[in-house]
């Protein structure tokens, strides 16, 4: 099995004491933006059960926001990069990655997609550096007693740092998809898939949102949203996307952040924010049109609403096609279509029953199981501070050099059989033969 890095969360047990019914000390390694919004979810649930969450944040940060109210505590260390340098860093890697990197031929994508790993690996070491090299905060945090640690693997740090060895040390891994969504596949008992675990039934719209929702009559809407991490497009996009939406007879709520496209219809509004979840769980949502990020596609499956997925980068596509697979969306390419693919796309969705009867199938696979997801999750943390880890679920491969994790030395050694065998009976036919030979030449004198 191939894992998703961007979907995962795993769980490492430390040094230190949890009783049943007792509270734990968590500590947490998180990663920006939409991962960050689905790690918060668990650490509320932590909290409200009374357990101590710490989670270390880099002085500079994007999306590290949690209300006033929240028991949340915050361990903000100096970070190597400010902020102007770090929304730099973010942007031009989206930019390069939505816009650049579809266009290049093979072995040019390869060398910019190498280019952009890069420059992501050496801001991720710079954040496990500023933390590493911190004397005072890891003399804090090695006196703190933390029963575990819950982190986001997309961001490596300490010992070990290979996706190898981090997923040998690993107790439990988080996977953020379900069953609904992944094809069906072999996995290790202490893999846990609890994909959907932020999702909650929709509540109650603002006013003014639930005004412009009601005035769509038996159209209803269209939702669209980019995800937190693209605000913004090009001129051209917007205006083509916008041209393609002022067609529809849905009305449709757009989040988005630049400049008012001119082709935009009566029918769309331009919000900066929106109720995405309570959005898509109105009876009047008609379509999602997403960029196909996994809480954006799980929001979609709880609540049954099928999806024209525009995916931009990273597992965006993986995701979208899964959904257009299992009869629940369609895929559009963000660079090449054009006003009518999208206007076609929604009718699609909107008007042909298969992909609502499929959404909603998907919904029914995903509402139907023994456990919430988020309680499996808030479970699995509590199972690895009561049991002191996990290891007991962790396979021997982990434990393997790469050449007895292949069984190179059991076939080097029956090679080594084979070849001894061959060699054998090759001596022994040649034997054989010179005897033969030379019986037969001694027959001849006589």
């Amino acid at each position: 099995m191939s894992v998703k890095m961007t979907a995962a969360l795993l769980l490492l047990q430390l040094s230190g004491f949890f009783g049943s019914g007792s509270s734990g000390k968590v500590l947490v390694w998180p990663m920006e933006y939409s991962h960050w919004l689905n790690l918060k979810t668990i650490l509320d649930e932590l909290v409200k059960k009374g357990h101590e969450v710490t989670v270390l944040i880099p002085s500079a940060s994007l999306s590290y926001e949690v209300e006033d109210t929240s028991a949340i505590e915050f361990e903000t260390y100096p970070s190597s990069f400010s902020m102007t340098d770090l929304e730099e860093l973010y942007m031009e890697s989206i930019r390069k990655s939505i816009y650049e990197l579809p266009k290049l031929s093979f072995w040019r994508y390869l060398l910019m997609y190498q280019e952009l790993v890069w420059v992501d690996s050496d801001y991720f070491e710079s954040l496990c550096k500023d933390v590493v090299f911190n004397k005072e905060l890891m003399k804090k945090l090695q006196t703190s007693s933390f029963d575990v640690i819950l982190a986001d693997p997309f961001i490596p740090c300490g010992r070990p740092t290979t996706l190898l060895e981090m997923m040998g040390k690993a107790d439990i891994w988080l996977i953020r998809t379900y069953w609904d969504l992944e094809f069906p596949h072999p996995v290790l008992p202490n893999f846990d898939f609890v994909g959907g675990l932020h999702c909650r039934p929709a509540k109650p719209l603002p006013k003014e949102i639930e005004d412009f929702v009601q005035s769509s009559g038996e159209h209803g809407v269209v939702v669209f949203s980019l995800g937190s991490m693209v605000g913004n497009l090009t001129e051209e996009r917007a205006n083509v996307i916008a041209a393609g939406l002022a067609q529809i007879p849905q009305k449709v709520l757009w989040r988005f952040e630049g400049k008012k496209p001119d082709t935009l219809g009566s029918n769309t509004r331009l919000y900066k924010w929106i109720p995405q979840n309570d959005l898509l769980g109105h009876p009047k949502t008609r379509a999602f049109i997403t960029h196909g990020g996994t809480n954006g596609i799980y929001e979609a499956i709880y609540h049954g609403i099928p999806v024209v997925g525009i995916p931009l980068f990273a597992d965006q596509f993986d995701n979208v096609v899964h959904m257009k697979t299992k009869g629940a969306g369609v895929r559009l390419d963000f660079l090449t279509m054009s006003s009518t693919d999208l206007l076609n796309a929604v009718k699609t969705v909107t008007t042909d029953p298969f992909y609502k009867e499929n959404a909603m199938r998907l919904s029914r696979i995903h509402h139907d199981q023994p456990v919430k997801p988020l309680d499996r999750a808030v479970f699995w943390v509590e199972y690895v501070m009561r049991n002191k880890g996990a290891k007991h679920l962790r396979v021997a491969a982990h434990d393997l050099t790469w050449f007895q994790y292949h069984s190179l030395d059991v076939l080097g050694f029956l090679l080594a059989c084979v070849v001894t065998v061959i060699f054998i009976i090759t001596k022994c036919c040649l034997f054989c033969c010179q005897k033969f030979v030379k019986g037969g030449k001694k027959k001849k004198r006589e």
